[in-house]
């Protein structure tokens, strides 16, 4: 507890950035030693952190592992593993692992990131009520008042893990005190324009709130909803319109037919839009046109676009896939593209293409589904191929080699059918004490366990 006072009181004379480094002080002086998680904002510099002081961090690819390897720590050390997760879904991936500690009694830290206090109720990124969430799945769930108060709130969850029957503890971390910086979008229709008319959109954290300095103080929005209580969140309308989307664009233009109007073209407003619109498109050829290797984000998609077909749809999820993604590939048809959307959701891209796909087949066979995964995205969710290659999609492929999944990564893999082979792999496999082994053995598909005396595990109409 000294220890992470003193390390907060040095960060502040130094005049750093301080509340990743108490958090992770404040961990290590409660002798805690492995951290496992999904990095992203706002926590990052919480893992960067914590490696510095000593904590050993392993990168998952998906919170529900992080979490039962942080809580498996737990149960093998007597000291809490700590899983480290961004806000919003990435939080709501842990609950199955803060469950499964809790109900094996193992001790488990759980360390969420949590949208900006300033931005509560505004709609901000991936804003979700942690805490309350986290109650059901815990022994404690708490949010530090300060970051003052953070080493004092690690020292009671992890307490709080390990006395009476040990569990799971939930601490809340705004990412205004981890101090992460946001970049501020660049573009310039909106931050000049005079009028916003909004069908639809909400005002939240993808606007920018609808605030300066994204936009002009003096801004005029016209807000169209279906949702009353979306009308004024945030930003006072000039005019909002309460009604279905269709039926109010409908009598809109009945009326631009009766009294035409047109923005005039060479405005100053225009002008300095055309502008940005060709800078911004010849600073994409250009790194487009790069030869160097490995590619760039945008050599890539200026290839993968150049081979779309028009009417296809576009499936994307990632960091940095996604988001310049959104701008390089381009699709013109309404409901043509899926992402993370406005939770920000990792791990949705192949249950969307295995929709999207269906769809299409359903409706427009021969339509293409073009799904693009950033590599930590495909991690979420990477086995669902084996579903997309399945045909009829209703039963496991009985002999999907997973061994050569293991080999892809640098592995040793193993295709078993035979008790010969099996003995051989295994002898091979703990032999080799350098590289890990998958042996993907085969079953017989009608097998099942030895009749049971109490069948109450075993019931099914099957």
């Amino acid at each position: 507890m000294a220890e992470s006072n003193l390390a907060a009181r040095g960060d502040a004379l130094e005049g750093q950035a301080s509340g990743a480094r108490v958090i992770a002080q404040a961990l290590k002086a409660q002798d805690v030693n492995y951290m496992f998680g999904v990095v992203g904002i706002p926590v990052t510099e919480i893992a960067l952190a914590a490696q510095e002081a000593g904590i050993r961090y392993v990168g998952m690819r998906n919170e529900q592992a992080a979490c039962y390897a942080a809580s498996a720590v737990g149960y093998l050390t007597g000291r809490p593993g700590v899983c480290l997760v961004v806000s919003g879904p990435g939080l709501i991936h842990s609950l199955g692992g803060m469950a499964n500690a809790n109900m094996n009694c193992w001790p488990l830290i759980v360390i969420g990131g949590s949208s900006e206090r300033s931005q509560e109720t505004m709609g901000a990124f991936q804003e979700f009520p942690q805490v309350e969430a986290c109650r059901l799945y815990s022994k404690f769930s708490a949010r530090p008042s300060s970051i003052e108060a953070i080493p004092s709130i690690i020292e009671k969850a992890v307490r709080s893990s390990i006395y009476g029957r040990p569990g799971a503890c939930y601490v809340d971390i705004p990412a205004d005190f981890v101090n992460l910086q946001v970049n501020v979008n660049s573009i310039k229709a909106l931050q000049f324009a005079d009028v916003i008319v909004l069908l639809g959109a909400r005002l939240n954290w993808i606007l920018h709130f609808g605030l300066p300095p994204r936009y002009q103080p003096d801004v005029k929005f016209i807000q169209v909803d279906i949702c009353a209580e979306e009308l004024g969140n945030n930003v006072r309308p000039a005019v909002t319109l309460l009604g279905d989307i269709n039926a109010v664009t409908k009598q809109l233009l009945e009326q631009f037919d009766k009294t035409p109007w047109q923005y005039p073209p060479e405005s100053e407003w225009w002008k300095v839009l055309r502008e940005k619109m060709k800078s911004n498109d010849a600073l994409s050829k250009e790194l487009a046109s790069k030869k160097s290797l490995p590619m760039n984000y945008y050599t890539v998609f200026y290839h993968v676009q150049e081979q779309l077909p028009r009417d296809c749809i576009v499936v994307s999820e990632g960091a940095n896939t996604m988001d310049i993604g959104r701008t390089v590939l381009q699709n013109y048809l309404p409901r043509h593209r899926l992402d993370a959307g406005t939770f920000g959701t990792m791990g949705v891209g192949l249950g969307f293409a295995i929709a999207a796909a269906i769809v299409a087949k359903d409706r427009n066979p021969g339509q293409r589904v073009i799904c693009v995964e950033g590599d930590s995205a495909f991690g979420f969710s990477g086995m669902e191929v084996e579903t997309i290659c399945r045909a009829p999609p209703m039963c496991l492929l009985p002999h999907s080699h997973y061994e050569h999944v293991m080999t892809a990564f640098g592995g040793k893999g193993y295709f078993v059918q035979t008790p010969e082979e099996l003995q051989k792999s295994l002898r091979q496999s703990l032999a080799d004490t350098t590289n890990p082994s998958l042996i993907n053995i085969m079953i017989e598909p009608q097998a099942t366990r030895k009749a049971q005396d109490f069948h109450w595990l075993t019931r099914s109409s099957l």
